[in-house]
């Protein structure tokens, strides 16, 4: 037994943890490279890295199987397939954009909570119209025209800019009036597999931790809304966020307890740079303030950051009669 490599035995544990009967080997290795990349609690053994190239296969597989990666496909079948192609785009499109409904701004849910109301259910944007952005990465931007790209940019909450605001720049450009826009680029970024299997090593592992980090840090975002106790550290970070109008986005993208075939996609959706600038731009403010769970006046730290927040919980379900899973209540905000 002293003559076997750890890292061998670790590697055969973490196989054990996440294979099982049934399952197939590619998911597994997604899990384990996830895995790979948390934090390491001390004293434990860190866990080591997949080999890659079993990594880009499981990613690959994963994502052609996606609905993501099957509208693209359905996009660009469509071109030159005339009205009925295009039909048949929209309606594929919408049945699956429908379904989506992203979490209610959770500054707009803590706001309705401490004032003893109802809490808002519904997302301020409208995904079903993001049907035309996937209708632009097969016909074209010109295709789809400009009105119908301001809707779907607006809902997906780009930049913070309104429908109105869209449709000037996308007009402006479509006249000649103003930089011309590359649609090539959104068709080229909305190929994931293209983008993993261009990826190098390092790119999938930075990935990876970009992901990890936005995750903690939407997860604060979120928590906001749950009456988490609100402290200097933690504002500066939503501020962060919301200067980036980034919160609708990685409400869209990013998942806090992920399957691997989420992880898979969020993971490629992460190679995009504006992911990367902004993981960076977080840790620098965490790095300035990284008190996050301290409140101000309480020399407790941690400890009493954790008993104010459920005293909070606890106070607000008494002043809800215990009814926090009726209609209405924060679950059914983030749900």
């Amino acid at each position: 037994m002293d003559a076997v490599d750890p890292v061998v035995v670790e590697s055969a544990a973490v196989l054990g943890r996440h294979l099982r009967q049934g399952r197939d080997r590619r998911l597994a290795v997604l899990e384990w490279f996830a895995e790979a990349g948390m934090p390491v609690r001390p004293g434990a053994v860190p866990v080591p890295e997949p080999a890659i190239c079993a990594v880009r296969r499981a990613l690959v597989w994963v994502l052609e199987r996606s609905v993501s990666q099957r509208l693209v496909e359905l996009a660009r079948s469509a071109v030159g397939a005339g009205e009925e192609g295009q039909d048949a785009l929209y309606a594929a499109a919408g049945r699956v954009l429908r379904a989506y409904r992203g979490a209610a701004n959770p500054a707009l849910v803590r706001a309705a909570l401490e004032a003893g109301e109802d809490v808002p259910v519904d997302a301020e944007g409208d995904f079903r119209s993001m049907v035309h952005l996937v209708a632009a990465v097969g016909l074209g931007g010109q295709e789809v025209g400009s009105d119908a790209l301001a809707e779907a940019f607006a809902a997906f909450g780009m930049f913070g800019l309104t429908v109105d605001d869209w449709a000037q720049m996308l007009g402006a450009a479509e006249r000649g009036e103003g930089p011309p826009v590359d649609w090539g680029q959104l068709q080229q970024h909305a190929d994931l597999v293209g983008q993993v299997q261009r990826a190098g090593e390092e790119e999938l592992v930075r990935a990876r931790t970009v992901m990890i980090g936005l995750r903690g840090f939407y997860g604060l975002y979120m928590l906001h809304g749950l009456l988490l106790p609100d402290t200097p550290a933690l504002a500066a970070l939503r501020q962060r966020i919301d200067e980036w109008s980034m919160f609708p986005v990685l409400d869209h993208v990013i998942s806090i307890n992920p399957s691997p075939r989420q992880f898979a996609e969020s993971l490629a959706v992460c190679l995009e740079p504006p992911f990367d600038k902004l993981y960076e731009v977080l840790m620098e403010q965490l790095a300035t303030n990284p008190d996050i769970f301290s409140i101000p006046g309480d020399d407790t730290g941690p400890v009493g950051f954790g008993e104010t927040w459920i005293r909070t919980l606890r106070e607000q379900t008494k002043a809800t009669s215990g009814e926090f899973g009726q209609a209405g209540t924060a679950g059914e905000a983030f749900a």
